[in-house]
């Protein structure tokens, strides 16, 4: 899911207190001596030197049980399709848990962010990896320094874990002239495809069971991913899990005022909106059960609001008035503005007008943030306050952790983000229409009938609406007792639901439970 272009986006993590750790430098493959990586003009036209691996070793306690690890940072080459040149270099950090001595029974996890154009510092730093950002606060977090600490939840009590920059972003990096072989929905899903093969067989891991982590365009990146695993590597996947799902980008809340005819984002944006509203006590009436709140809402939002937009301009003014009646008892938006909006107020509107009178703007990604309005007379909100409230921590600690702990990078800058520096390829499978990859996701689960899939979402999440991920997995093409294969976890936290500690602590025993499930651990 493409993330506001100014936020250094989250999607998706940690500092640096590592107690009494040993670290060992180890080459990704044999290489004559060479100088530490740099990046300099003279360079600009091929890839940098790769700087060799690097191999430390570590613990974190998760729910209190110690697990000791070992830690590679490095990167993956990629091969052009001659497979005779490095046209580029992905980078990762692999977190493998010590004394396992039976590897098919130990699970091995992919994980990345999206945007597209986004690294994997949020899941890494805010998640799953053995240390935590500390965000404690909705509003905008203080200046450096910032706190590190154990993560008690991190997933590696569950899974080995594998965090991976895409081309570009973090240090990964791509050739000169070779941007649009990896800047693209096909082209992307096809370098993971491969990153995915050649780490499996560098580390040995083809027979342990194998699962996929992607959060927001990572989910649009996942069902793609998930099928050209298997047609180009036979590569069957035990599960994947979808944090804050975007399959079908005609859904998207973000603009649909552009696609005229399409009403469905309205209508599965709007429990969004009523669970954002509810939050901030801007209702006209305060519900005590959200969930029940929520359940009420869809209801609507599929019967009576549906059928009214259906209508178009032949709907008749009784009711008009009272689905625009209703929508004010379920979003808190003046009856007037609603009326204005023709019952249709997209995401960056609801953002701007739901607490413009108190001069603020909630959060895109997530709306539990607020901030202060940039222009509390525009159409919509110009910035996400959300984004803008943890990206300094994140990108500082993160800087801090893997050069001081994990020893890489030196001379290296990392790219959070390459937002504005890439040309983005939407085209896929040949179509230059809106992008649905809900078939790739249908096709690989009816290849492979026992791949399960997860949904994960929160309630305040206003970029990937919860209820749209619902919507797309249920309209799946898959026959119905393939539907049994997919599970929903839901939580009262944004598109980066790990940023709400209650709702981290779900998050990694929802998907340590779905793993387990999927396997048999060793013993």
């Amino acid at each position: 899911m493409k993330k506001h272009l100014n936020l250094l986006i989250i999607v998706v993590c940690f500092q640096l207190g590592m107690i009494g750790i040993h670290f060992q430098a180890q080459a990704q493959e044999p290489r004559r001596p060479q100088p530490p990586a740099t990046e300099n003009a003279t360079q600009k036209d091929k890839l940098p030197p790769a700087q060799p691996d690097v191999t430390t070793t570590g613990s974190v306690t998760v729910e209190g049980q110690r697990i000791d690890y070992q830690a590679v940072a490095g990167t993956i080459p990629l091969l052009d399709d001659n497979e005779q040149d490095t046209t580029a270099r992905m980078f990762y950090v692999a977190y493998f848990k010590q004394g396992v001595t039976d590897e098919s029974t130990r699970p091995i996890t992919f994980l990345y962010n999206g945007g597209p154009g986004s690294a994997t510092i949020w899941l890494h730093m805010g998640a799953f990896g053995p240390r935590r950002v500390v965000i404690d606060t909705t509003v905008h977090m203080h200046g450096a320094p910032y706190e590190l600490v154990n993560n008690d939840y991190s997933l590696l009590d569950a899974s080995d874990l594998v965090f991976v920059d895409a081309p570009g972003t973090g240090f990964s990096r791509v050739m000169q002239g070779k941007e649009k072989d990896y800047y693209g929905v096909d082209q992307d899903g096809r370098a993971f495809s491969q990153f995915i093969m050649r780490f499996i067989t560098k580390y040995g891991r083809w027979n342990s069971p194998k699962f996929l982590f992607g959060e927001s365009y990572g989910t649009t990146r996942s069902a793609v991913l998930s099928s050209m695993l298997q047609s180009m590597y036979d590569i069957d996947l035990n599960g994947v899990i979808l944090l804050s799902q975007i399959l079908s980008f005609d859904n998207s809340i973000d603009g649909p005022s552009r696609n005229p005819g399409n009403d469905m984002p309205y209508i599965l944006g709007l429990p969004t909106f009523a669970a954002t509203a509810w939050y901030h006590h801007q209702l006209p009436q305060q519900h005590p059960d959200l969930e029940a709140f929520l359940k009420e809402v869809e209801n609507f939002a599929t019967g009576e609001y549906a059928q009214a937009l259906i209508k178009g301009n032949t709907l008749d003014s009784n009711t008009f008035n009272a689905i625009a009646e209703k929508l004010h008892e379920y979003t808190g938006l003046d009856v007037d503005y609603i009326k204005k909006a023709n019952l249709r107020v997209d995401g960056g509107e609801f953002e701007q007008q739901l607490l413009n009178k108190k001069g603020l703007t909630t959060g895109r990604l997530d709306t539990r943030f607020s901030g202060p309005s940039l222009d509390i007379l525009s159409q919509r909100a110009y910035y996400d306050p959300q984004s803008e409230a943890i990206s300094g921590a994140y990108v500082a600690l993160f800087n801090d952790y893997v050069r001081k702990v994990l020893k890489y990078g030196q001379n290296m800058d990392y790219h959070p983000t390459i937002y504005g520096r890439m040309q983005w390829d939407w085209t896929h499978g040949g179509s230059r229409m809106g992008v649905n990859v809900m078939t790739d996701l249908a096709t690989a689960m009816k290849k492979n009938p026992r791949l399960q899939v997860l949904l994960q979402a929160g309630y305040y999440d206003l970029a990937t609406p919860f209820y749209e991920g619902v919507y797309e997995l249920q309209h799946l093409p898959i026959p119905n007792d393939l539907q049994k294969n997919i599970h929903f976890e839901f939580y009262q936290s944004g598109h980066m639901v790990y940023l709400h500690v209650p709702s981290l602590k779900q998050l990694h025993d929802s998907t340590k439970k779905f793993i387990e499930s999927l396997y048999s651990p060793a013993h």
